[in-house]
């Protein structure tokens, strides 16, 4: 019983500690049942190439976000629940070593870890969580993930077009297909239901015209049975290439364990082997 207190002690202090590290700006994270189970630096693939960033492995949700102060403070949070995530083991590739993909219904990247053990653990951990959650009779995974962006450096003309980009001439990204593209070829908007319900996407023409025919059939079959629907959503599109926010942090230090632990994030730690409280 007293192992249980303090692991259950420890473990809310562990999780609010990830809670400050996001600041004034940052989601709550600590709910009955949530443990943390480990944390490292990962390489994300951006659009810019790899960037760093901070990683928090939980029993049923994986948490990351950019690093801005020598790991004590970070920005930009995003929480995925774990029932969303498909992990593919991928090969060494010439710019990223130690990489595989994760995929989301909303955002599909790559990441890649500073070693192969410190990949295997991350693999590992989060494919036992996933299977802890679903022997728990959790919601079924889901089937529709989002494609991976090809990278800006990749490609110096437009794949559907083949214009060349300059200053002027940017570079876009389909949100269908990821492909870099043109100003031009990528005016058209639409909804793509598993990465927002609502809000209209930018696409490239080709993609437009996919989704339009995959639409119309939709529309017909819904007219058949007697229940049309129409488009919903606003007209607005995702920003792209905008410089990342000023946030503004409280003037408040982070708790005990995150800073006698912050000079030890650059491996992935793993906090948890039992991934559960100490049994009675």
């Amino acid at each position: 019983m007293a192992d249980q207190l303090t692991f259950a002690q420890e473990n809310r202090e562990r999780i609010h500690a990830v809670e400050n590290s996001f600041g004034p700006l940052g989601k709550p994270l600590f709910q009955p049942g949530r443990v943390l189970i480990g944390e490292g630096r990962l390489r994300k693939q951006s659009r810019r190439g790899p960037q760093p960033k901070v990683f928090f492995l939980f029993n049923d949700v994986l948490v990351y976000g950019s690093i801005i102060l020598n790991g004590r403070w970070h920005k930009k949070q995003q929480i995925i629940p774990l029932e969303d995530i498909q992990l593919e083991d991928l090969e060494d590739g010439v710019r990223m070593k130690n990489q595989w993909l994760i995929r989301t219904p909303r955002k599909s990247f790559y990441v890649s870890a500073d070693s192969y053990e410190e990949k295997r653990a991350w693999i590992e951990h989060m494919e036992d969580c996933q299977s802890r959650l679903q022997q728990g009779g959790g919601r079924r995974p889901v089937s529709t993930f989002a494609v991976t962006w090809i990278p800006d450096q990749a490609s110096a003309i437009c794949m559907r077009c083949s214009d060349k980009f300059t200053v002027t001439q940017r570079r876009h990204h389909c949100r269908k297909c990821g492909f870099v593209v043109c100003g031009a070829c990528s005016k058209k908007r639409a909804v793509i239901g598993h990465i927002h319900p609502t809000k209209w996407l930018r696409v490239c023409a080709m993609c437009h015209s996919s989704l339009s025919r995959t639409e119309t059939k939709a529309q017909d079959m819904s007219r058949l049975r007697g229940n049309s629907t129409g488009k919903i959503g606003s007209d607005e599109d995702e920003v792209e290439g905008s410089s990342e926010e000023e946030e503004q942090m409280e003037d408040h230090d982070p708790s005990r364990w995150m800073d006698c632990h912050k000079d030890s994030w650059s491996p992935y730690v793993y906090l948890k082997p039992e991934h559960m409280s100490p049994k009675t």
